[in-house]
């Protein structure tokens, strides 16, 4: 038997554990053996590391004037201050661009600069400086333009504003492109030359450093902000990063800031509850909602904002944009699965996926791509088109085997524009060129992909036990936190649970509740998008987990419940379909519903049924093997496919109907003995119909009803008529009843007719083979057409077993 049966989403990658390092870890630090492993698993061993790590210090702040074009930049402001030029602050319309911005508003309002801002519109503009954008900042006295988390790129733009008489600042921390702008300054912590030792730095963390050279103490608040954009924009929550958003977090507890305070509110989130994953999951969606819905000046309004009740209207604002950018996402997401599902069979998928749709928005197209991402683990590229104009603009995500943005460069003949980091990128083109930026990411990714990159997994960090998790534990796994990119929430696999419930719960059903068990420890789990199964889970049911940890409160009472991210169950499944309607429609239902799960594409199914069924089905499902019930050798192949198929190939049988005998059934789980998954289908009859098999008192009965016949032939009709006189039995059950007696000798049948042998040989019952069969149709039947799922598991368990 093969040791999956219901297969994870991802494969699952655990590091082995470190346990010398944990040992000394808890001892010296005083900590739980649980804190410690996680610690020494992800590398932190030296008691000096550990204390570095829990508790921080200034040696994670690094001097801003290392970043390189700093020494230019701050006497550049500085002259622009005192001269009171200016200066114009240009961002960007994701959340680290609003970040950004918030925070050169903030540190502009305390130099008393004179100031305005630009953030270009999304979908009618773009990413980037844009030399119209520069003419405006022309036109309003501008003589210092300070961009941030953008410019990085802009060679021509800035020697357009150069040009002009306007000096640019860049900050950003996107990846250089091979010729830089020629600007005043470049501050970038990826350059090549520049010294700076972290390079993690987000956009607005490269702000921040341009705040801290100019004001020697900045106000401990405006590191909320830099929490904000950090977090919204994946970046490592290591190093100095860990130490900015970790302050920023607690200020941001006891935040004054109306915007921040009125968004968390809006978000669901208790204020001085707030979590970096409060942050990720709530606020930075909506944030980005403002640039991908409308215009992220709004964002920026609301964070900047002093009002209370404009924040509050803003804050409103920018949820119902983030409700609305969600129906977007499922639209273009549903639109582009299809145009890839007519492309393309789920054997024949490319190595990139390239996908573009008409009058899509391309404020979301990202997000579509990581959702895609996320079903066919395979780079993706989502773009919008410009109906009128065939211009494309578009969102890549990739994973870790590929670098898109060194993809992208491969084909940058063939793109107008493309930015962006190894896992993420943006890009424009026209219509046209689409053909060819297929070709050649294929080409490029051909190169580089190895089938086990396009193997999905999940990076676990320990295998617990049940027993080993405690609420005192869970308290204490906040000290690794704040928790994001490079130090992400702990996972944990428990293998070889046991389920003692499985519920649905939440709206239609779509989420599932597990309670499980190992020796004498239970734990409560919650798999959100997993309610459908808790059909296929009965009590009983041994399964492994993979999930986050995390406490549940309510009404007062904490309990530990673990955030379940993928599953698996290593034994055979039967999952009962019973009594459908439309038995080849659910069929095909549930194989689109289950493909993933139990990796059943159409040449690993087999559907079992009858003879005069095989010219329906094979209208309908011409594609996967098809069998058919033979009372001789059991079943026989009812297709080419199927004479040409490996049974121990096959992940699902289909069983659409019964056979007429047990033996068939036995032989049918002999040879897909290793078929792990078994759907029932078959319909099962009327209660009234069900076949019992006389007692020996009934047939006792019957029997003198025949002795009553005398030597007088009698016709069946009449016969059955009589006995069904003095029994309950149905006229099918006493047909049979009849060829019992038939096979002993006890009757004679000729014509139609029914002959009453007199003396003849005294037999047991058990002597006729009909009996015998029919027993066994009886138990066959007991089970498969009326017992109840568990009942059916359990005997169908038993019968494979025996046969195996």
């Amino acid at each position: 038997m093969k040791t999956i049966v219901l297969y994870p989403k991802y494969e699952w990658r655990v590091p082995p554990p470190n346990q010398e390092a944990a040992r000394r870890l808890a001892e010296e630090l005083s900590i739980s053996p649980l804190t410690a492993s996680l610690m020494a698993v992800r590398g932190i061993e030296s008691i000096e590391a550990a204390e570095q790590f829990l508790h921080g210090s200034a040696q994670h702040s690094h001097d801003p004037m290392l970043l390189h074009g700093m020494e230019q930049a701050v006497p550049r402001i500085r002259k622009a201050l005192q001269e009171q030029e200016h200066i114009l602050i240009y961002g960007d319309y994701d959340a680290d661009g609003v970040s950004s911005t918030t925070l050169m508003i903030q540190l502009m309002r305390h130099l008393e600069a004179s100031y305005d801002i630009y953030i270009p519109h999304r979908s009618n503009e773009g990413y980037g400086l844009h030399n119209h954008a520069i003419d405006w900042a022309y036109q309003q006295g501008v003589s210092l333009i300070i961009t941030v988390d953008t410019g990085i790129s802009a060679v021509e733009q800035i020697a357009y504003a150069n040009r002009l008489g306007i000096d640019v600042i860049v900050t950003d921390h996107h990846e250089p492109p091979e010729v830089l702008p020629d600007a005043y300054a470049l501050i970038n912590p990826k350059l090549p030359h520049c010294r700076y030792p972290f390079k993690g730095l987000a956009g607005v963390g490269v702000a921040y450093k341009l705040a801290q050279a100019l004001v020697e103490d900045p106000p401990e608040e405006w590191l909320q902000i830099v929490a904000i954009g950090t977090i919204a924009d994946l970046m490592p929550l290591l190093e100095e990063n860990r130490m900015l958003v970790r302050q920023g977090l607690e200020s941001m507890r006891t935040t004054r800031y109306e915007g921040l305070r009125s968004l968390l509110s809006v978000s669901g989130i208790d204020v001085p509850q707030v979590t970096s994953v409060h942050i990720a999951f709530s606020v930075a969606p909506r944030i980005n909602a403002a640039g991908r819905m409308d215009h992220a000046g709004k964002a920026v309004t609301l964070l900047t904002t002093s009002n209370r009740e404009d924040a509050e209207r803003l804050a409103w604002e920018l949820d119902a944009l983030n409700k609305k950018r969600q129906q977007t996402v499922d639209n273009i997401a549903d639109e582009a699965l299809g145009l890839i599902q007519s492309r393309f069979s789920p054997e024949q998928l490319p190595p990139v996926l390239v996908v573009a749709g008409e009058g899509w928005n391309e404020g979301v197209v990202g997000i579509v791509a990581s959702r895609l991402l996320e079903k066919f683990y395979r780079p993706v590229i989502v773009l919008g088109i410009d109906p009128e104009s065939g211009q494309c603009k578009g969102s890549a995500r990739s994973i870790p085997g590929l670098d898109i943005y060194e993809a992208l460069h491969h084909c940058k003949d063939v793109l107008e524009h493309f930015g962006g980091h190894p896992a993420a990128a943006g890009m424009s083109l026209h219509r046209d060129r689409l053909p060819m930026l297929e070709e050649g990411l294929w080409s490029f990714a051909k190169q580089v992909l190895t089938d086990d990159h396009l193997i999905p997994v999940q990076q676990a960090d320990l295998e617990c036990s049940i027993r080993e998790i405690t609420l005192a534990g869970l308290d204490e796994l906040e000290l690794l936190g704040p928790y994001g990119m490079s130090n992400t929430v702990p996972k944990m696999v428990f293998r070889e649970v046991t389920v003692i419930e499985a519920r649905k719960m939440g709206k239609e059903s779509r989420h599932l509740r597990l309670r499980l068990q190992q020796e004498q420890g239970v734990l409560e789990a919650v798999g959100f998008g997993y309610g459908h199964l808790a059909d296929v889970l009965p009590s009983g049911t041994s399964i492994s987990v993979l999930g986050e940890m995390s406490v549940n409160e309510w009404n007062g009472s904490r309990k530990p419940q673990l955030l379940i991210q993928d599953l698996a169950v290593p034994q055979k499944q039967v999952f009962d379909l019973r009594n459908t309607a439309e038995p080849i429609r659910e069929l095909q239902r549930f194989r689109a519903q289950w493909e993933r799960e139990l990796r059943c594409p159409e040449p690993r199914c087999a559907v079992v049924m009858k003879e005069s069924r095989l010219s329906e089905v094979k209208e309908e499902l011409s594609n996967l093997s098809l069998w058919v019930y033979d009372r001789t050798a059991g079943f026989r192949p009812g297709s080419s496919l199927a004479k040409e198929s490996r049974l121990e190939d096959l992940s699902v049988m289909f069983m659409v109907d019964l056979p007429d005998s047990l033996d068939e059934l036995d032989s049918l789980l002999a040879a897909f003995r290793d078929v792990p998954n078994i759907v029932l289908l078959h319909s099962a009859r009327d209660p009234q119909e069900r076949l019992q098999v006389p007692t020996r008192e009934q047939f006792k009965t019957l029997y003198a009803v025949l002795a009553g016949l005398g030597s007088r032939p009698a016709s069946s009709k009449d016969v059955v008529a009589s006995m069904k006189k003095h029994s309950a039995l149905s006229d099918a059950m006493l047909s049979q009843v009849l060829k019992v007696f038939e096979e002993l000798a006890f009757i004679q049948v000729s014509e139609g007719h029914i002959y009453f042998v007199p003396k003849p040989e005294k037999k047991p019952l058990e002597a006729s083979a009909h009996f015998r069969s029919l027993t066994r149709l009886a138990e066959m039947e007991q089970y498969m057409k009326f017992g109840s799922a568990d009942q059916v598991r359990h005997w169908m368990y038993s019968r494979t077993a025996g046969a195996s």
